[in-house]
């Protein structure tokens, strides 16, 4: 099926990011064109080809085999609220349709007090019936995210979870014995081995699933069955292109108990498809596609990567990657 994609002819983005998230001001990615539609390949930059490998057979399994049928039509989705201020995150919250706010938190080592304003004022945002989720990525030793949560539950008004708090499982674990708030491992799932042995170590209440770094839709349900947890669908900061294989893994969960991360267009400053074509919210939910959208030829003109160094760094990086696949 890989000799059904025009590798040669991927299409490479630039699309400014809004804000700095996750340490980038711009999100760099390739788009690929296959039997059964467009998948996009868009590993962050510091991931090795091993790592990156995945991402590539998310693209080429959507571009080929397209998805499992899906068991719903609609995904509740949350707003993301970088790392602004109080000021700016009402207003992400408030301008957003959604009733759940996913807020990055521990975006340096001396954040708690900016933690604490920015949590407090998506409260404000949401109103008491709305759903508080924040994420550390994994920075806080656990007496540390004890501390760190019991503070931020009280600002909050009472959080819905708290994705990834520390890094490995064991401290997971110790963290969700001293608190109550829920615990959501991300890292940890889609870096494990043996996703089950977070579950079997008591290291957290909800998974955080991302088909594209698992290696597709198909790849990411056999993920969450063997997790045995409630399951959150996340983005990987992907263009509508790759959004859609996400809300195809959503929407073909068996359960889904949880709003989902997959408003994360508003993170970037333009897309790549058609604005009719493009998986921002309307009234907290996104539609599940049944085939992704295809890119517009005016957006990919507008947001094509012109750095010619960085293009070809790009293209010599596919074919490192596509010669790494199974």
């Amino acid at each position: 099926m890989r000799s059904e994609i025009d590798f040669d002819g991927a299409r490479i983005y630039a699309i400014p990011m809004r804000t700095r998230f996750r340490g980038i001001t711009v999100r760099e990615g390739m788009l690929i064109e296959g039997p059964a539609g467009w998948g996009e390949f868009c590993p962050f930059a510091e991931y090795d080809d091993a790592t990156s490998a995945a991402w590539l057979a998310t693209a080429v399994e959507q571009a080929t085999a397209g998805w499992p049928e899906p068991v719903r039509e609609r995904i509740p989705v949350n707003c993301t609220v970088p790392a602004v201020g109080p000021e700016r995150a009402y207003e992400i919250v408030s301008g957003s349709g959604c009733s759940t706010a996913k807020v990055k938190v521990a975006d340096h080592p001396d954040s708690l007090p900016e933690d604490l304003a920015r949590v407090e004022a998506v409260r404000d945002a949401l109103g008491p019936g709305g759903a508080v989720r924040v994420d550390a990525n994994g920075v806080w030793d656990v007496d540390a995210a004890v501390t760190h949560i019991r503070r931020l539950d009280a600002a909050a008004g009472g959080l819905e979870y708290v994705e990834q708090p520390c890094p490995t499982i064991e401290d997971l674990a110790a963290v969700r014995r001293r608190v109550d708030v829920r615990i959501a491992a991300d890292e940890s799932i889609r870096r494990a081995e043996d996703p089950m042995r977070v579950a079997v170590a008591g290291a957290a209440d909800i998974a955080v699933i991302k088909c594209t770094p698992l290696g597709g839709v198909r790849r990411a349900l056999q993920v969450a069955e063997a997790a045995a947890l409630p399951c959150v669908v996340s983005s990987a900061l992907e263009t509508s292109v790759g959004l859609s294989a996400q809300l195809a893994l959503a929407g073909a969960l068996p359960d889904l108990d949880f709003a989902c991360g997959l408003g994360t267009l508003a993170l970037l400053d333009g897309d790549v498809v058609a604005e009719a074509d493009s998986f921002r919210p309307v009234g907290g939910y996104l539609p599940v596609p049944r085939t992704p959208p295809a890119p517009e030829l005016v957006q990919l003109s507008r947001y094509e990567l012109r750095n010619a160094d960085q293009a070809a760094w790009w293209r010599h990086r596919l074919t490192r990657v596509l010669s790494a696949l199974p």
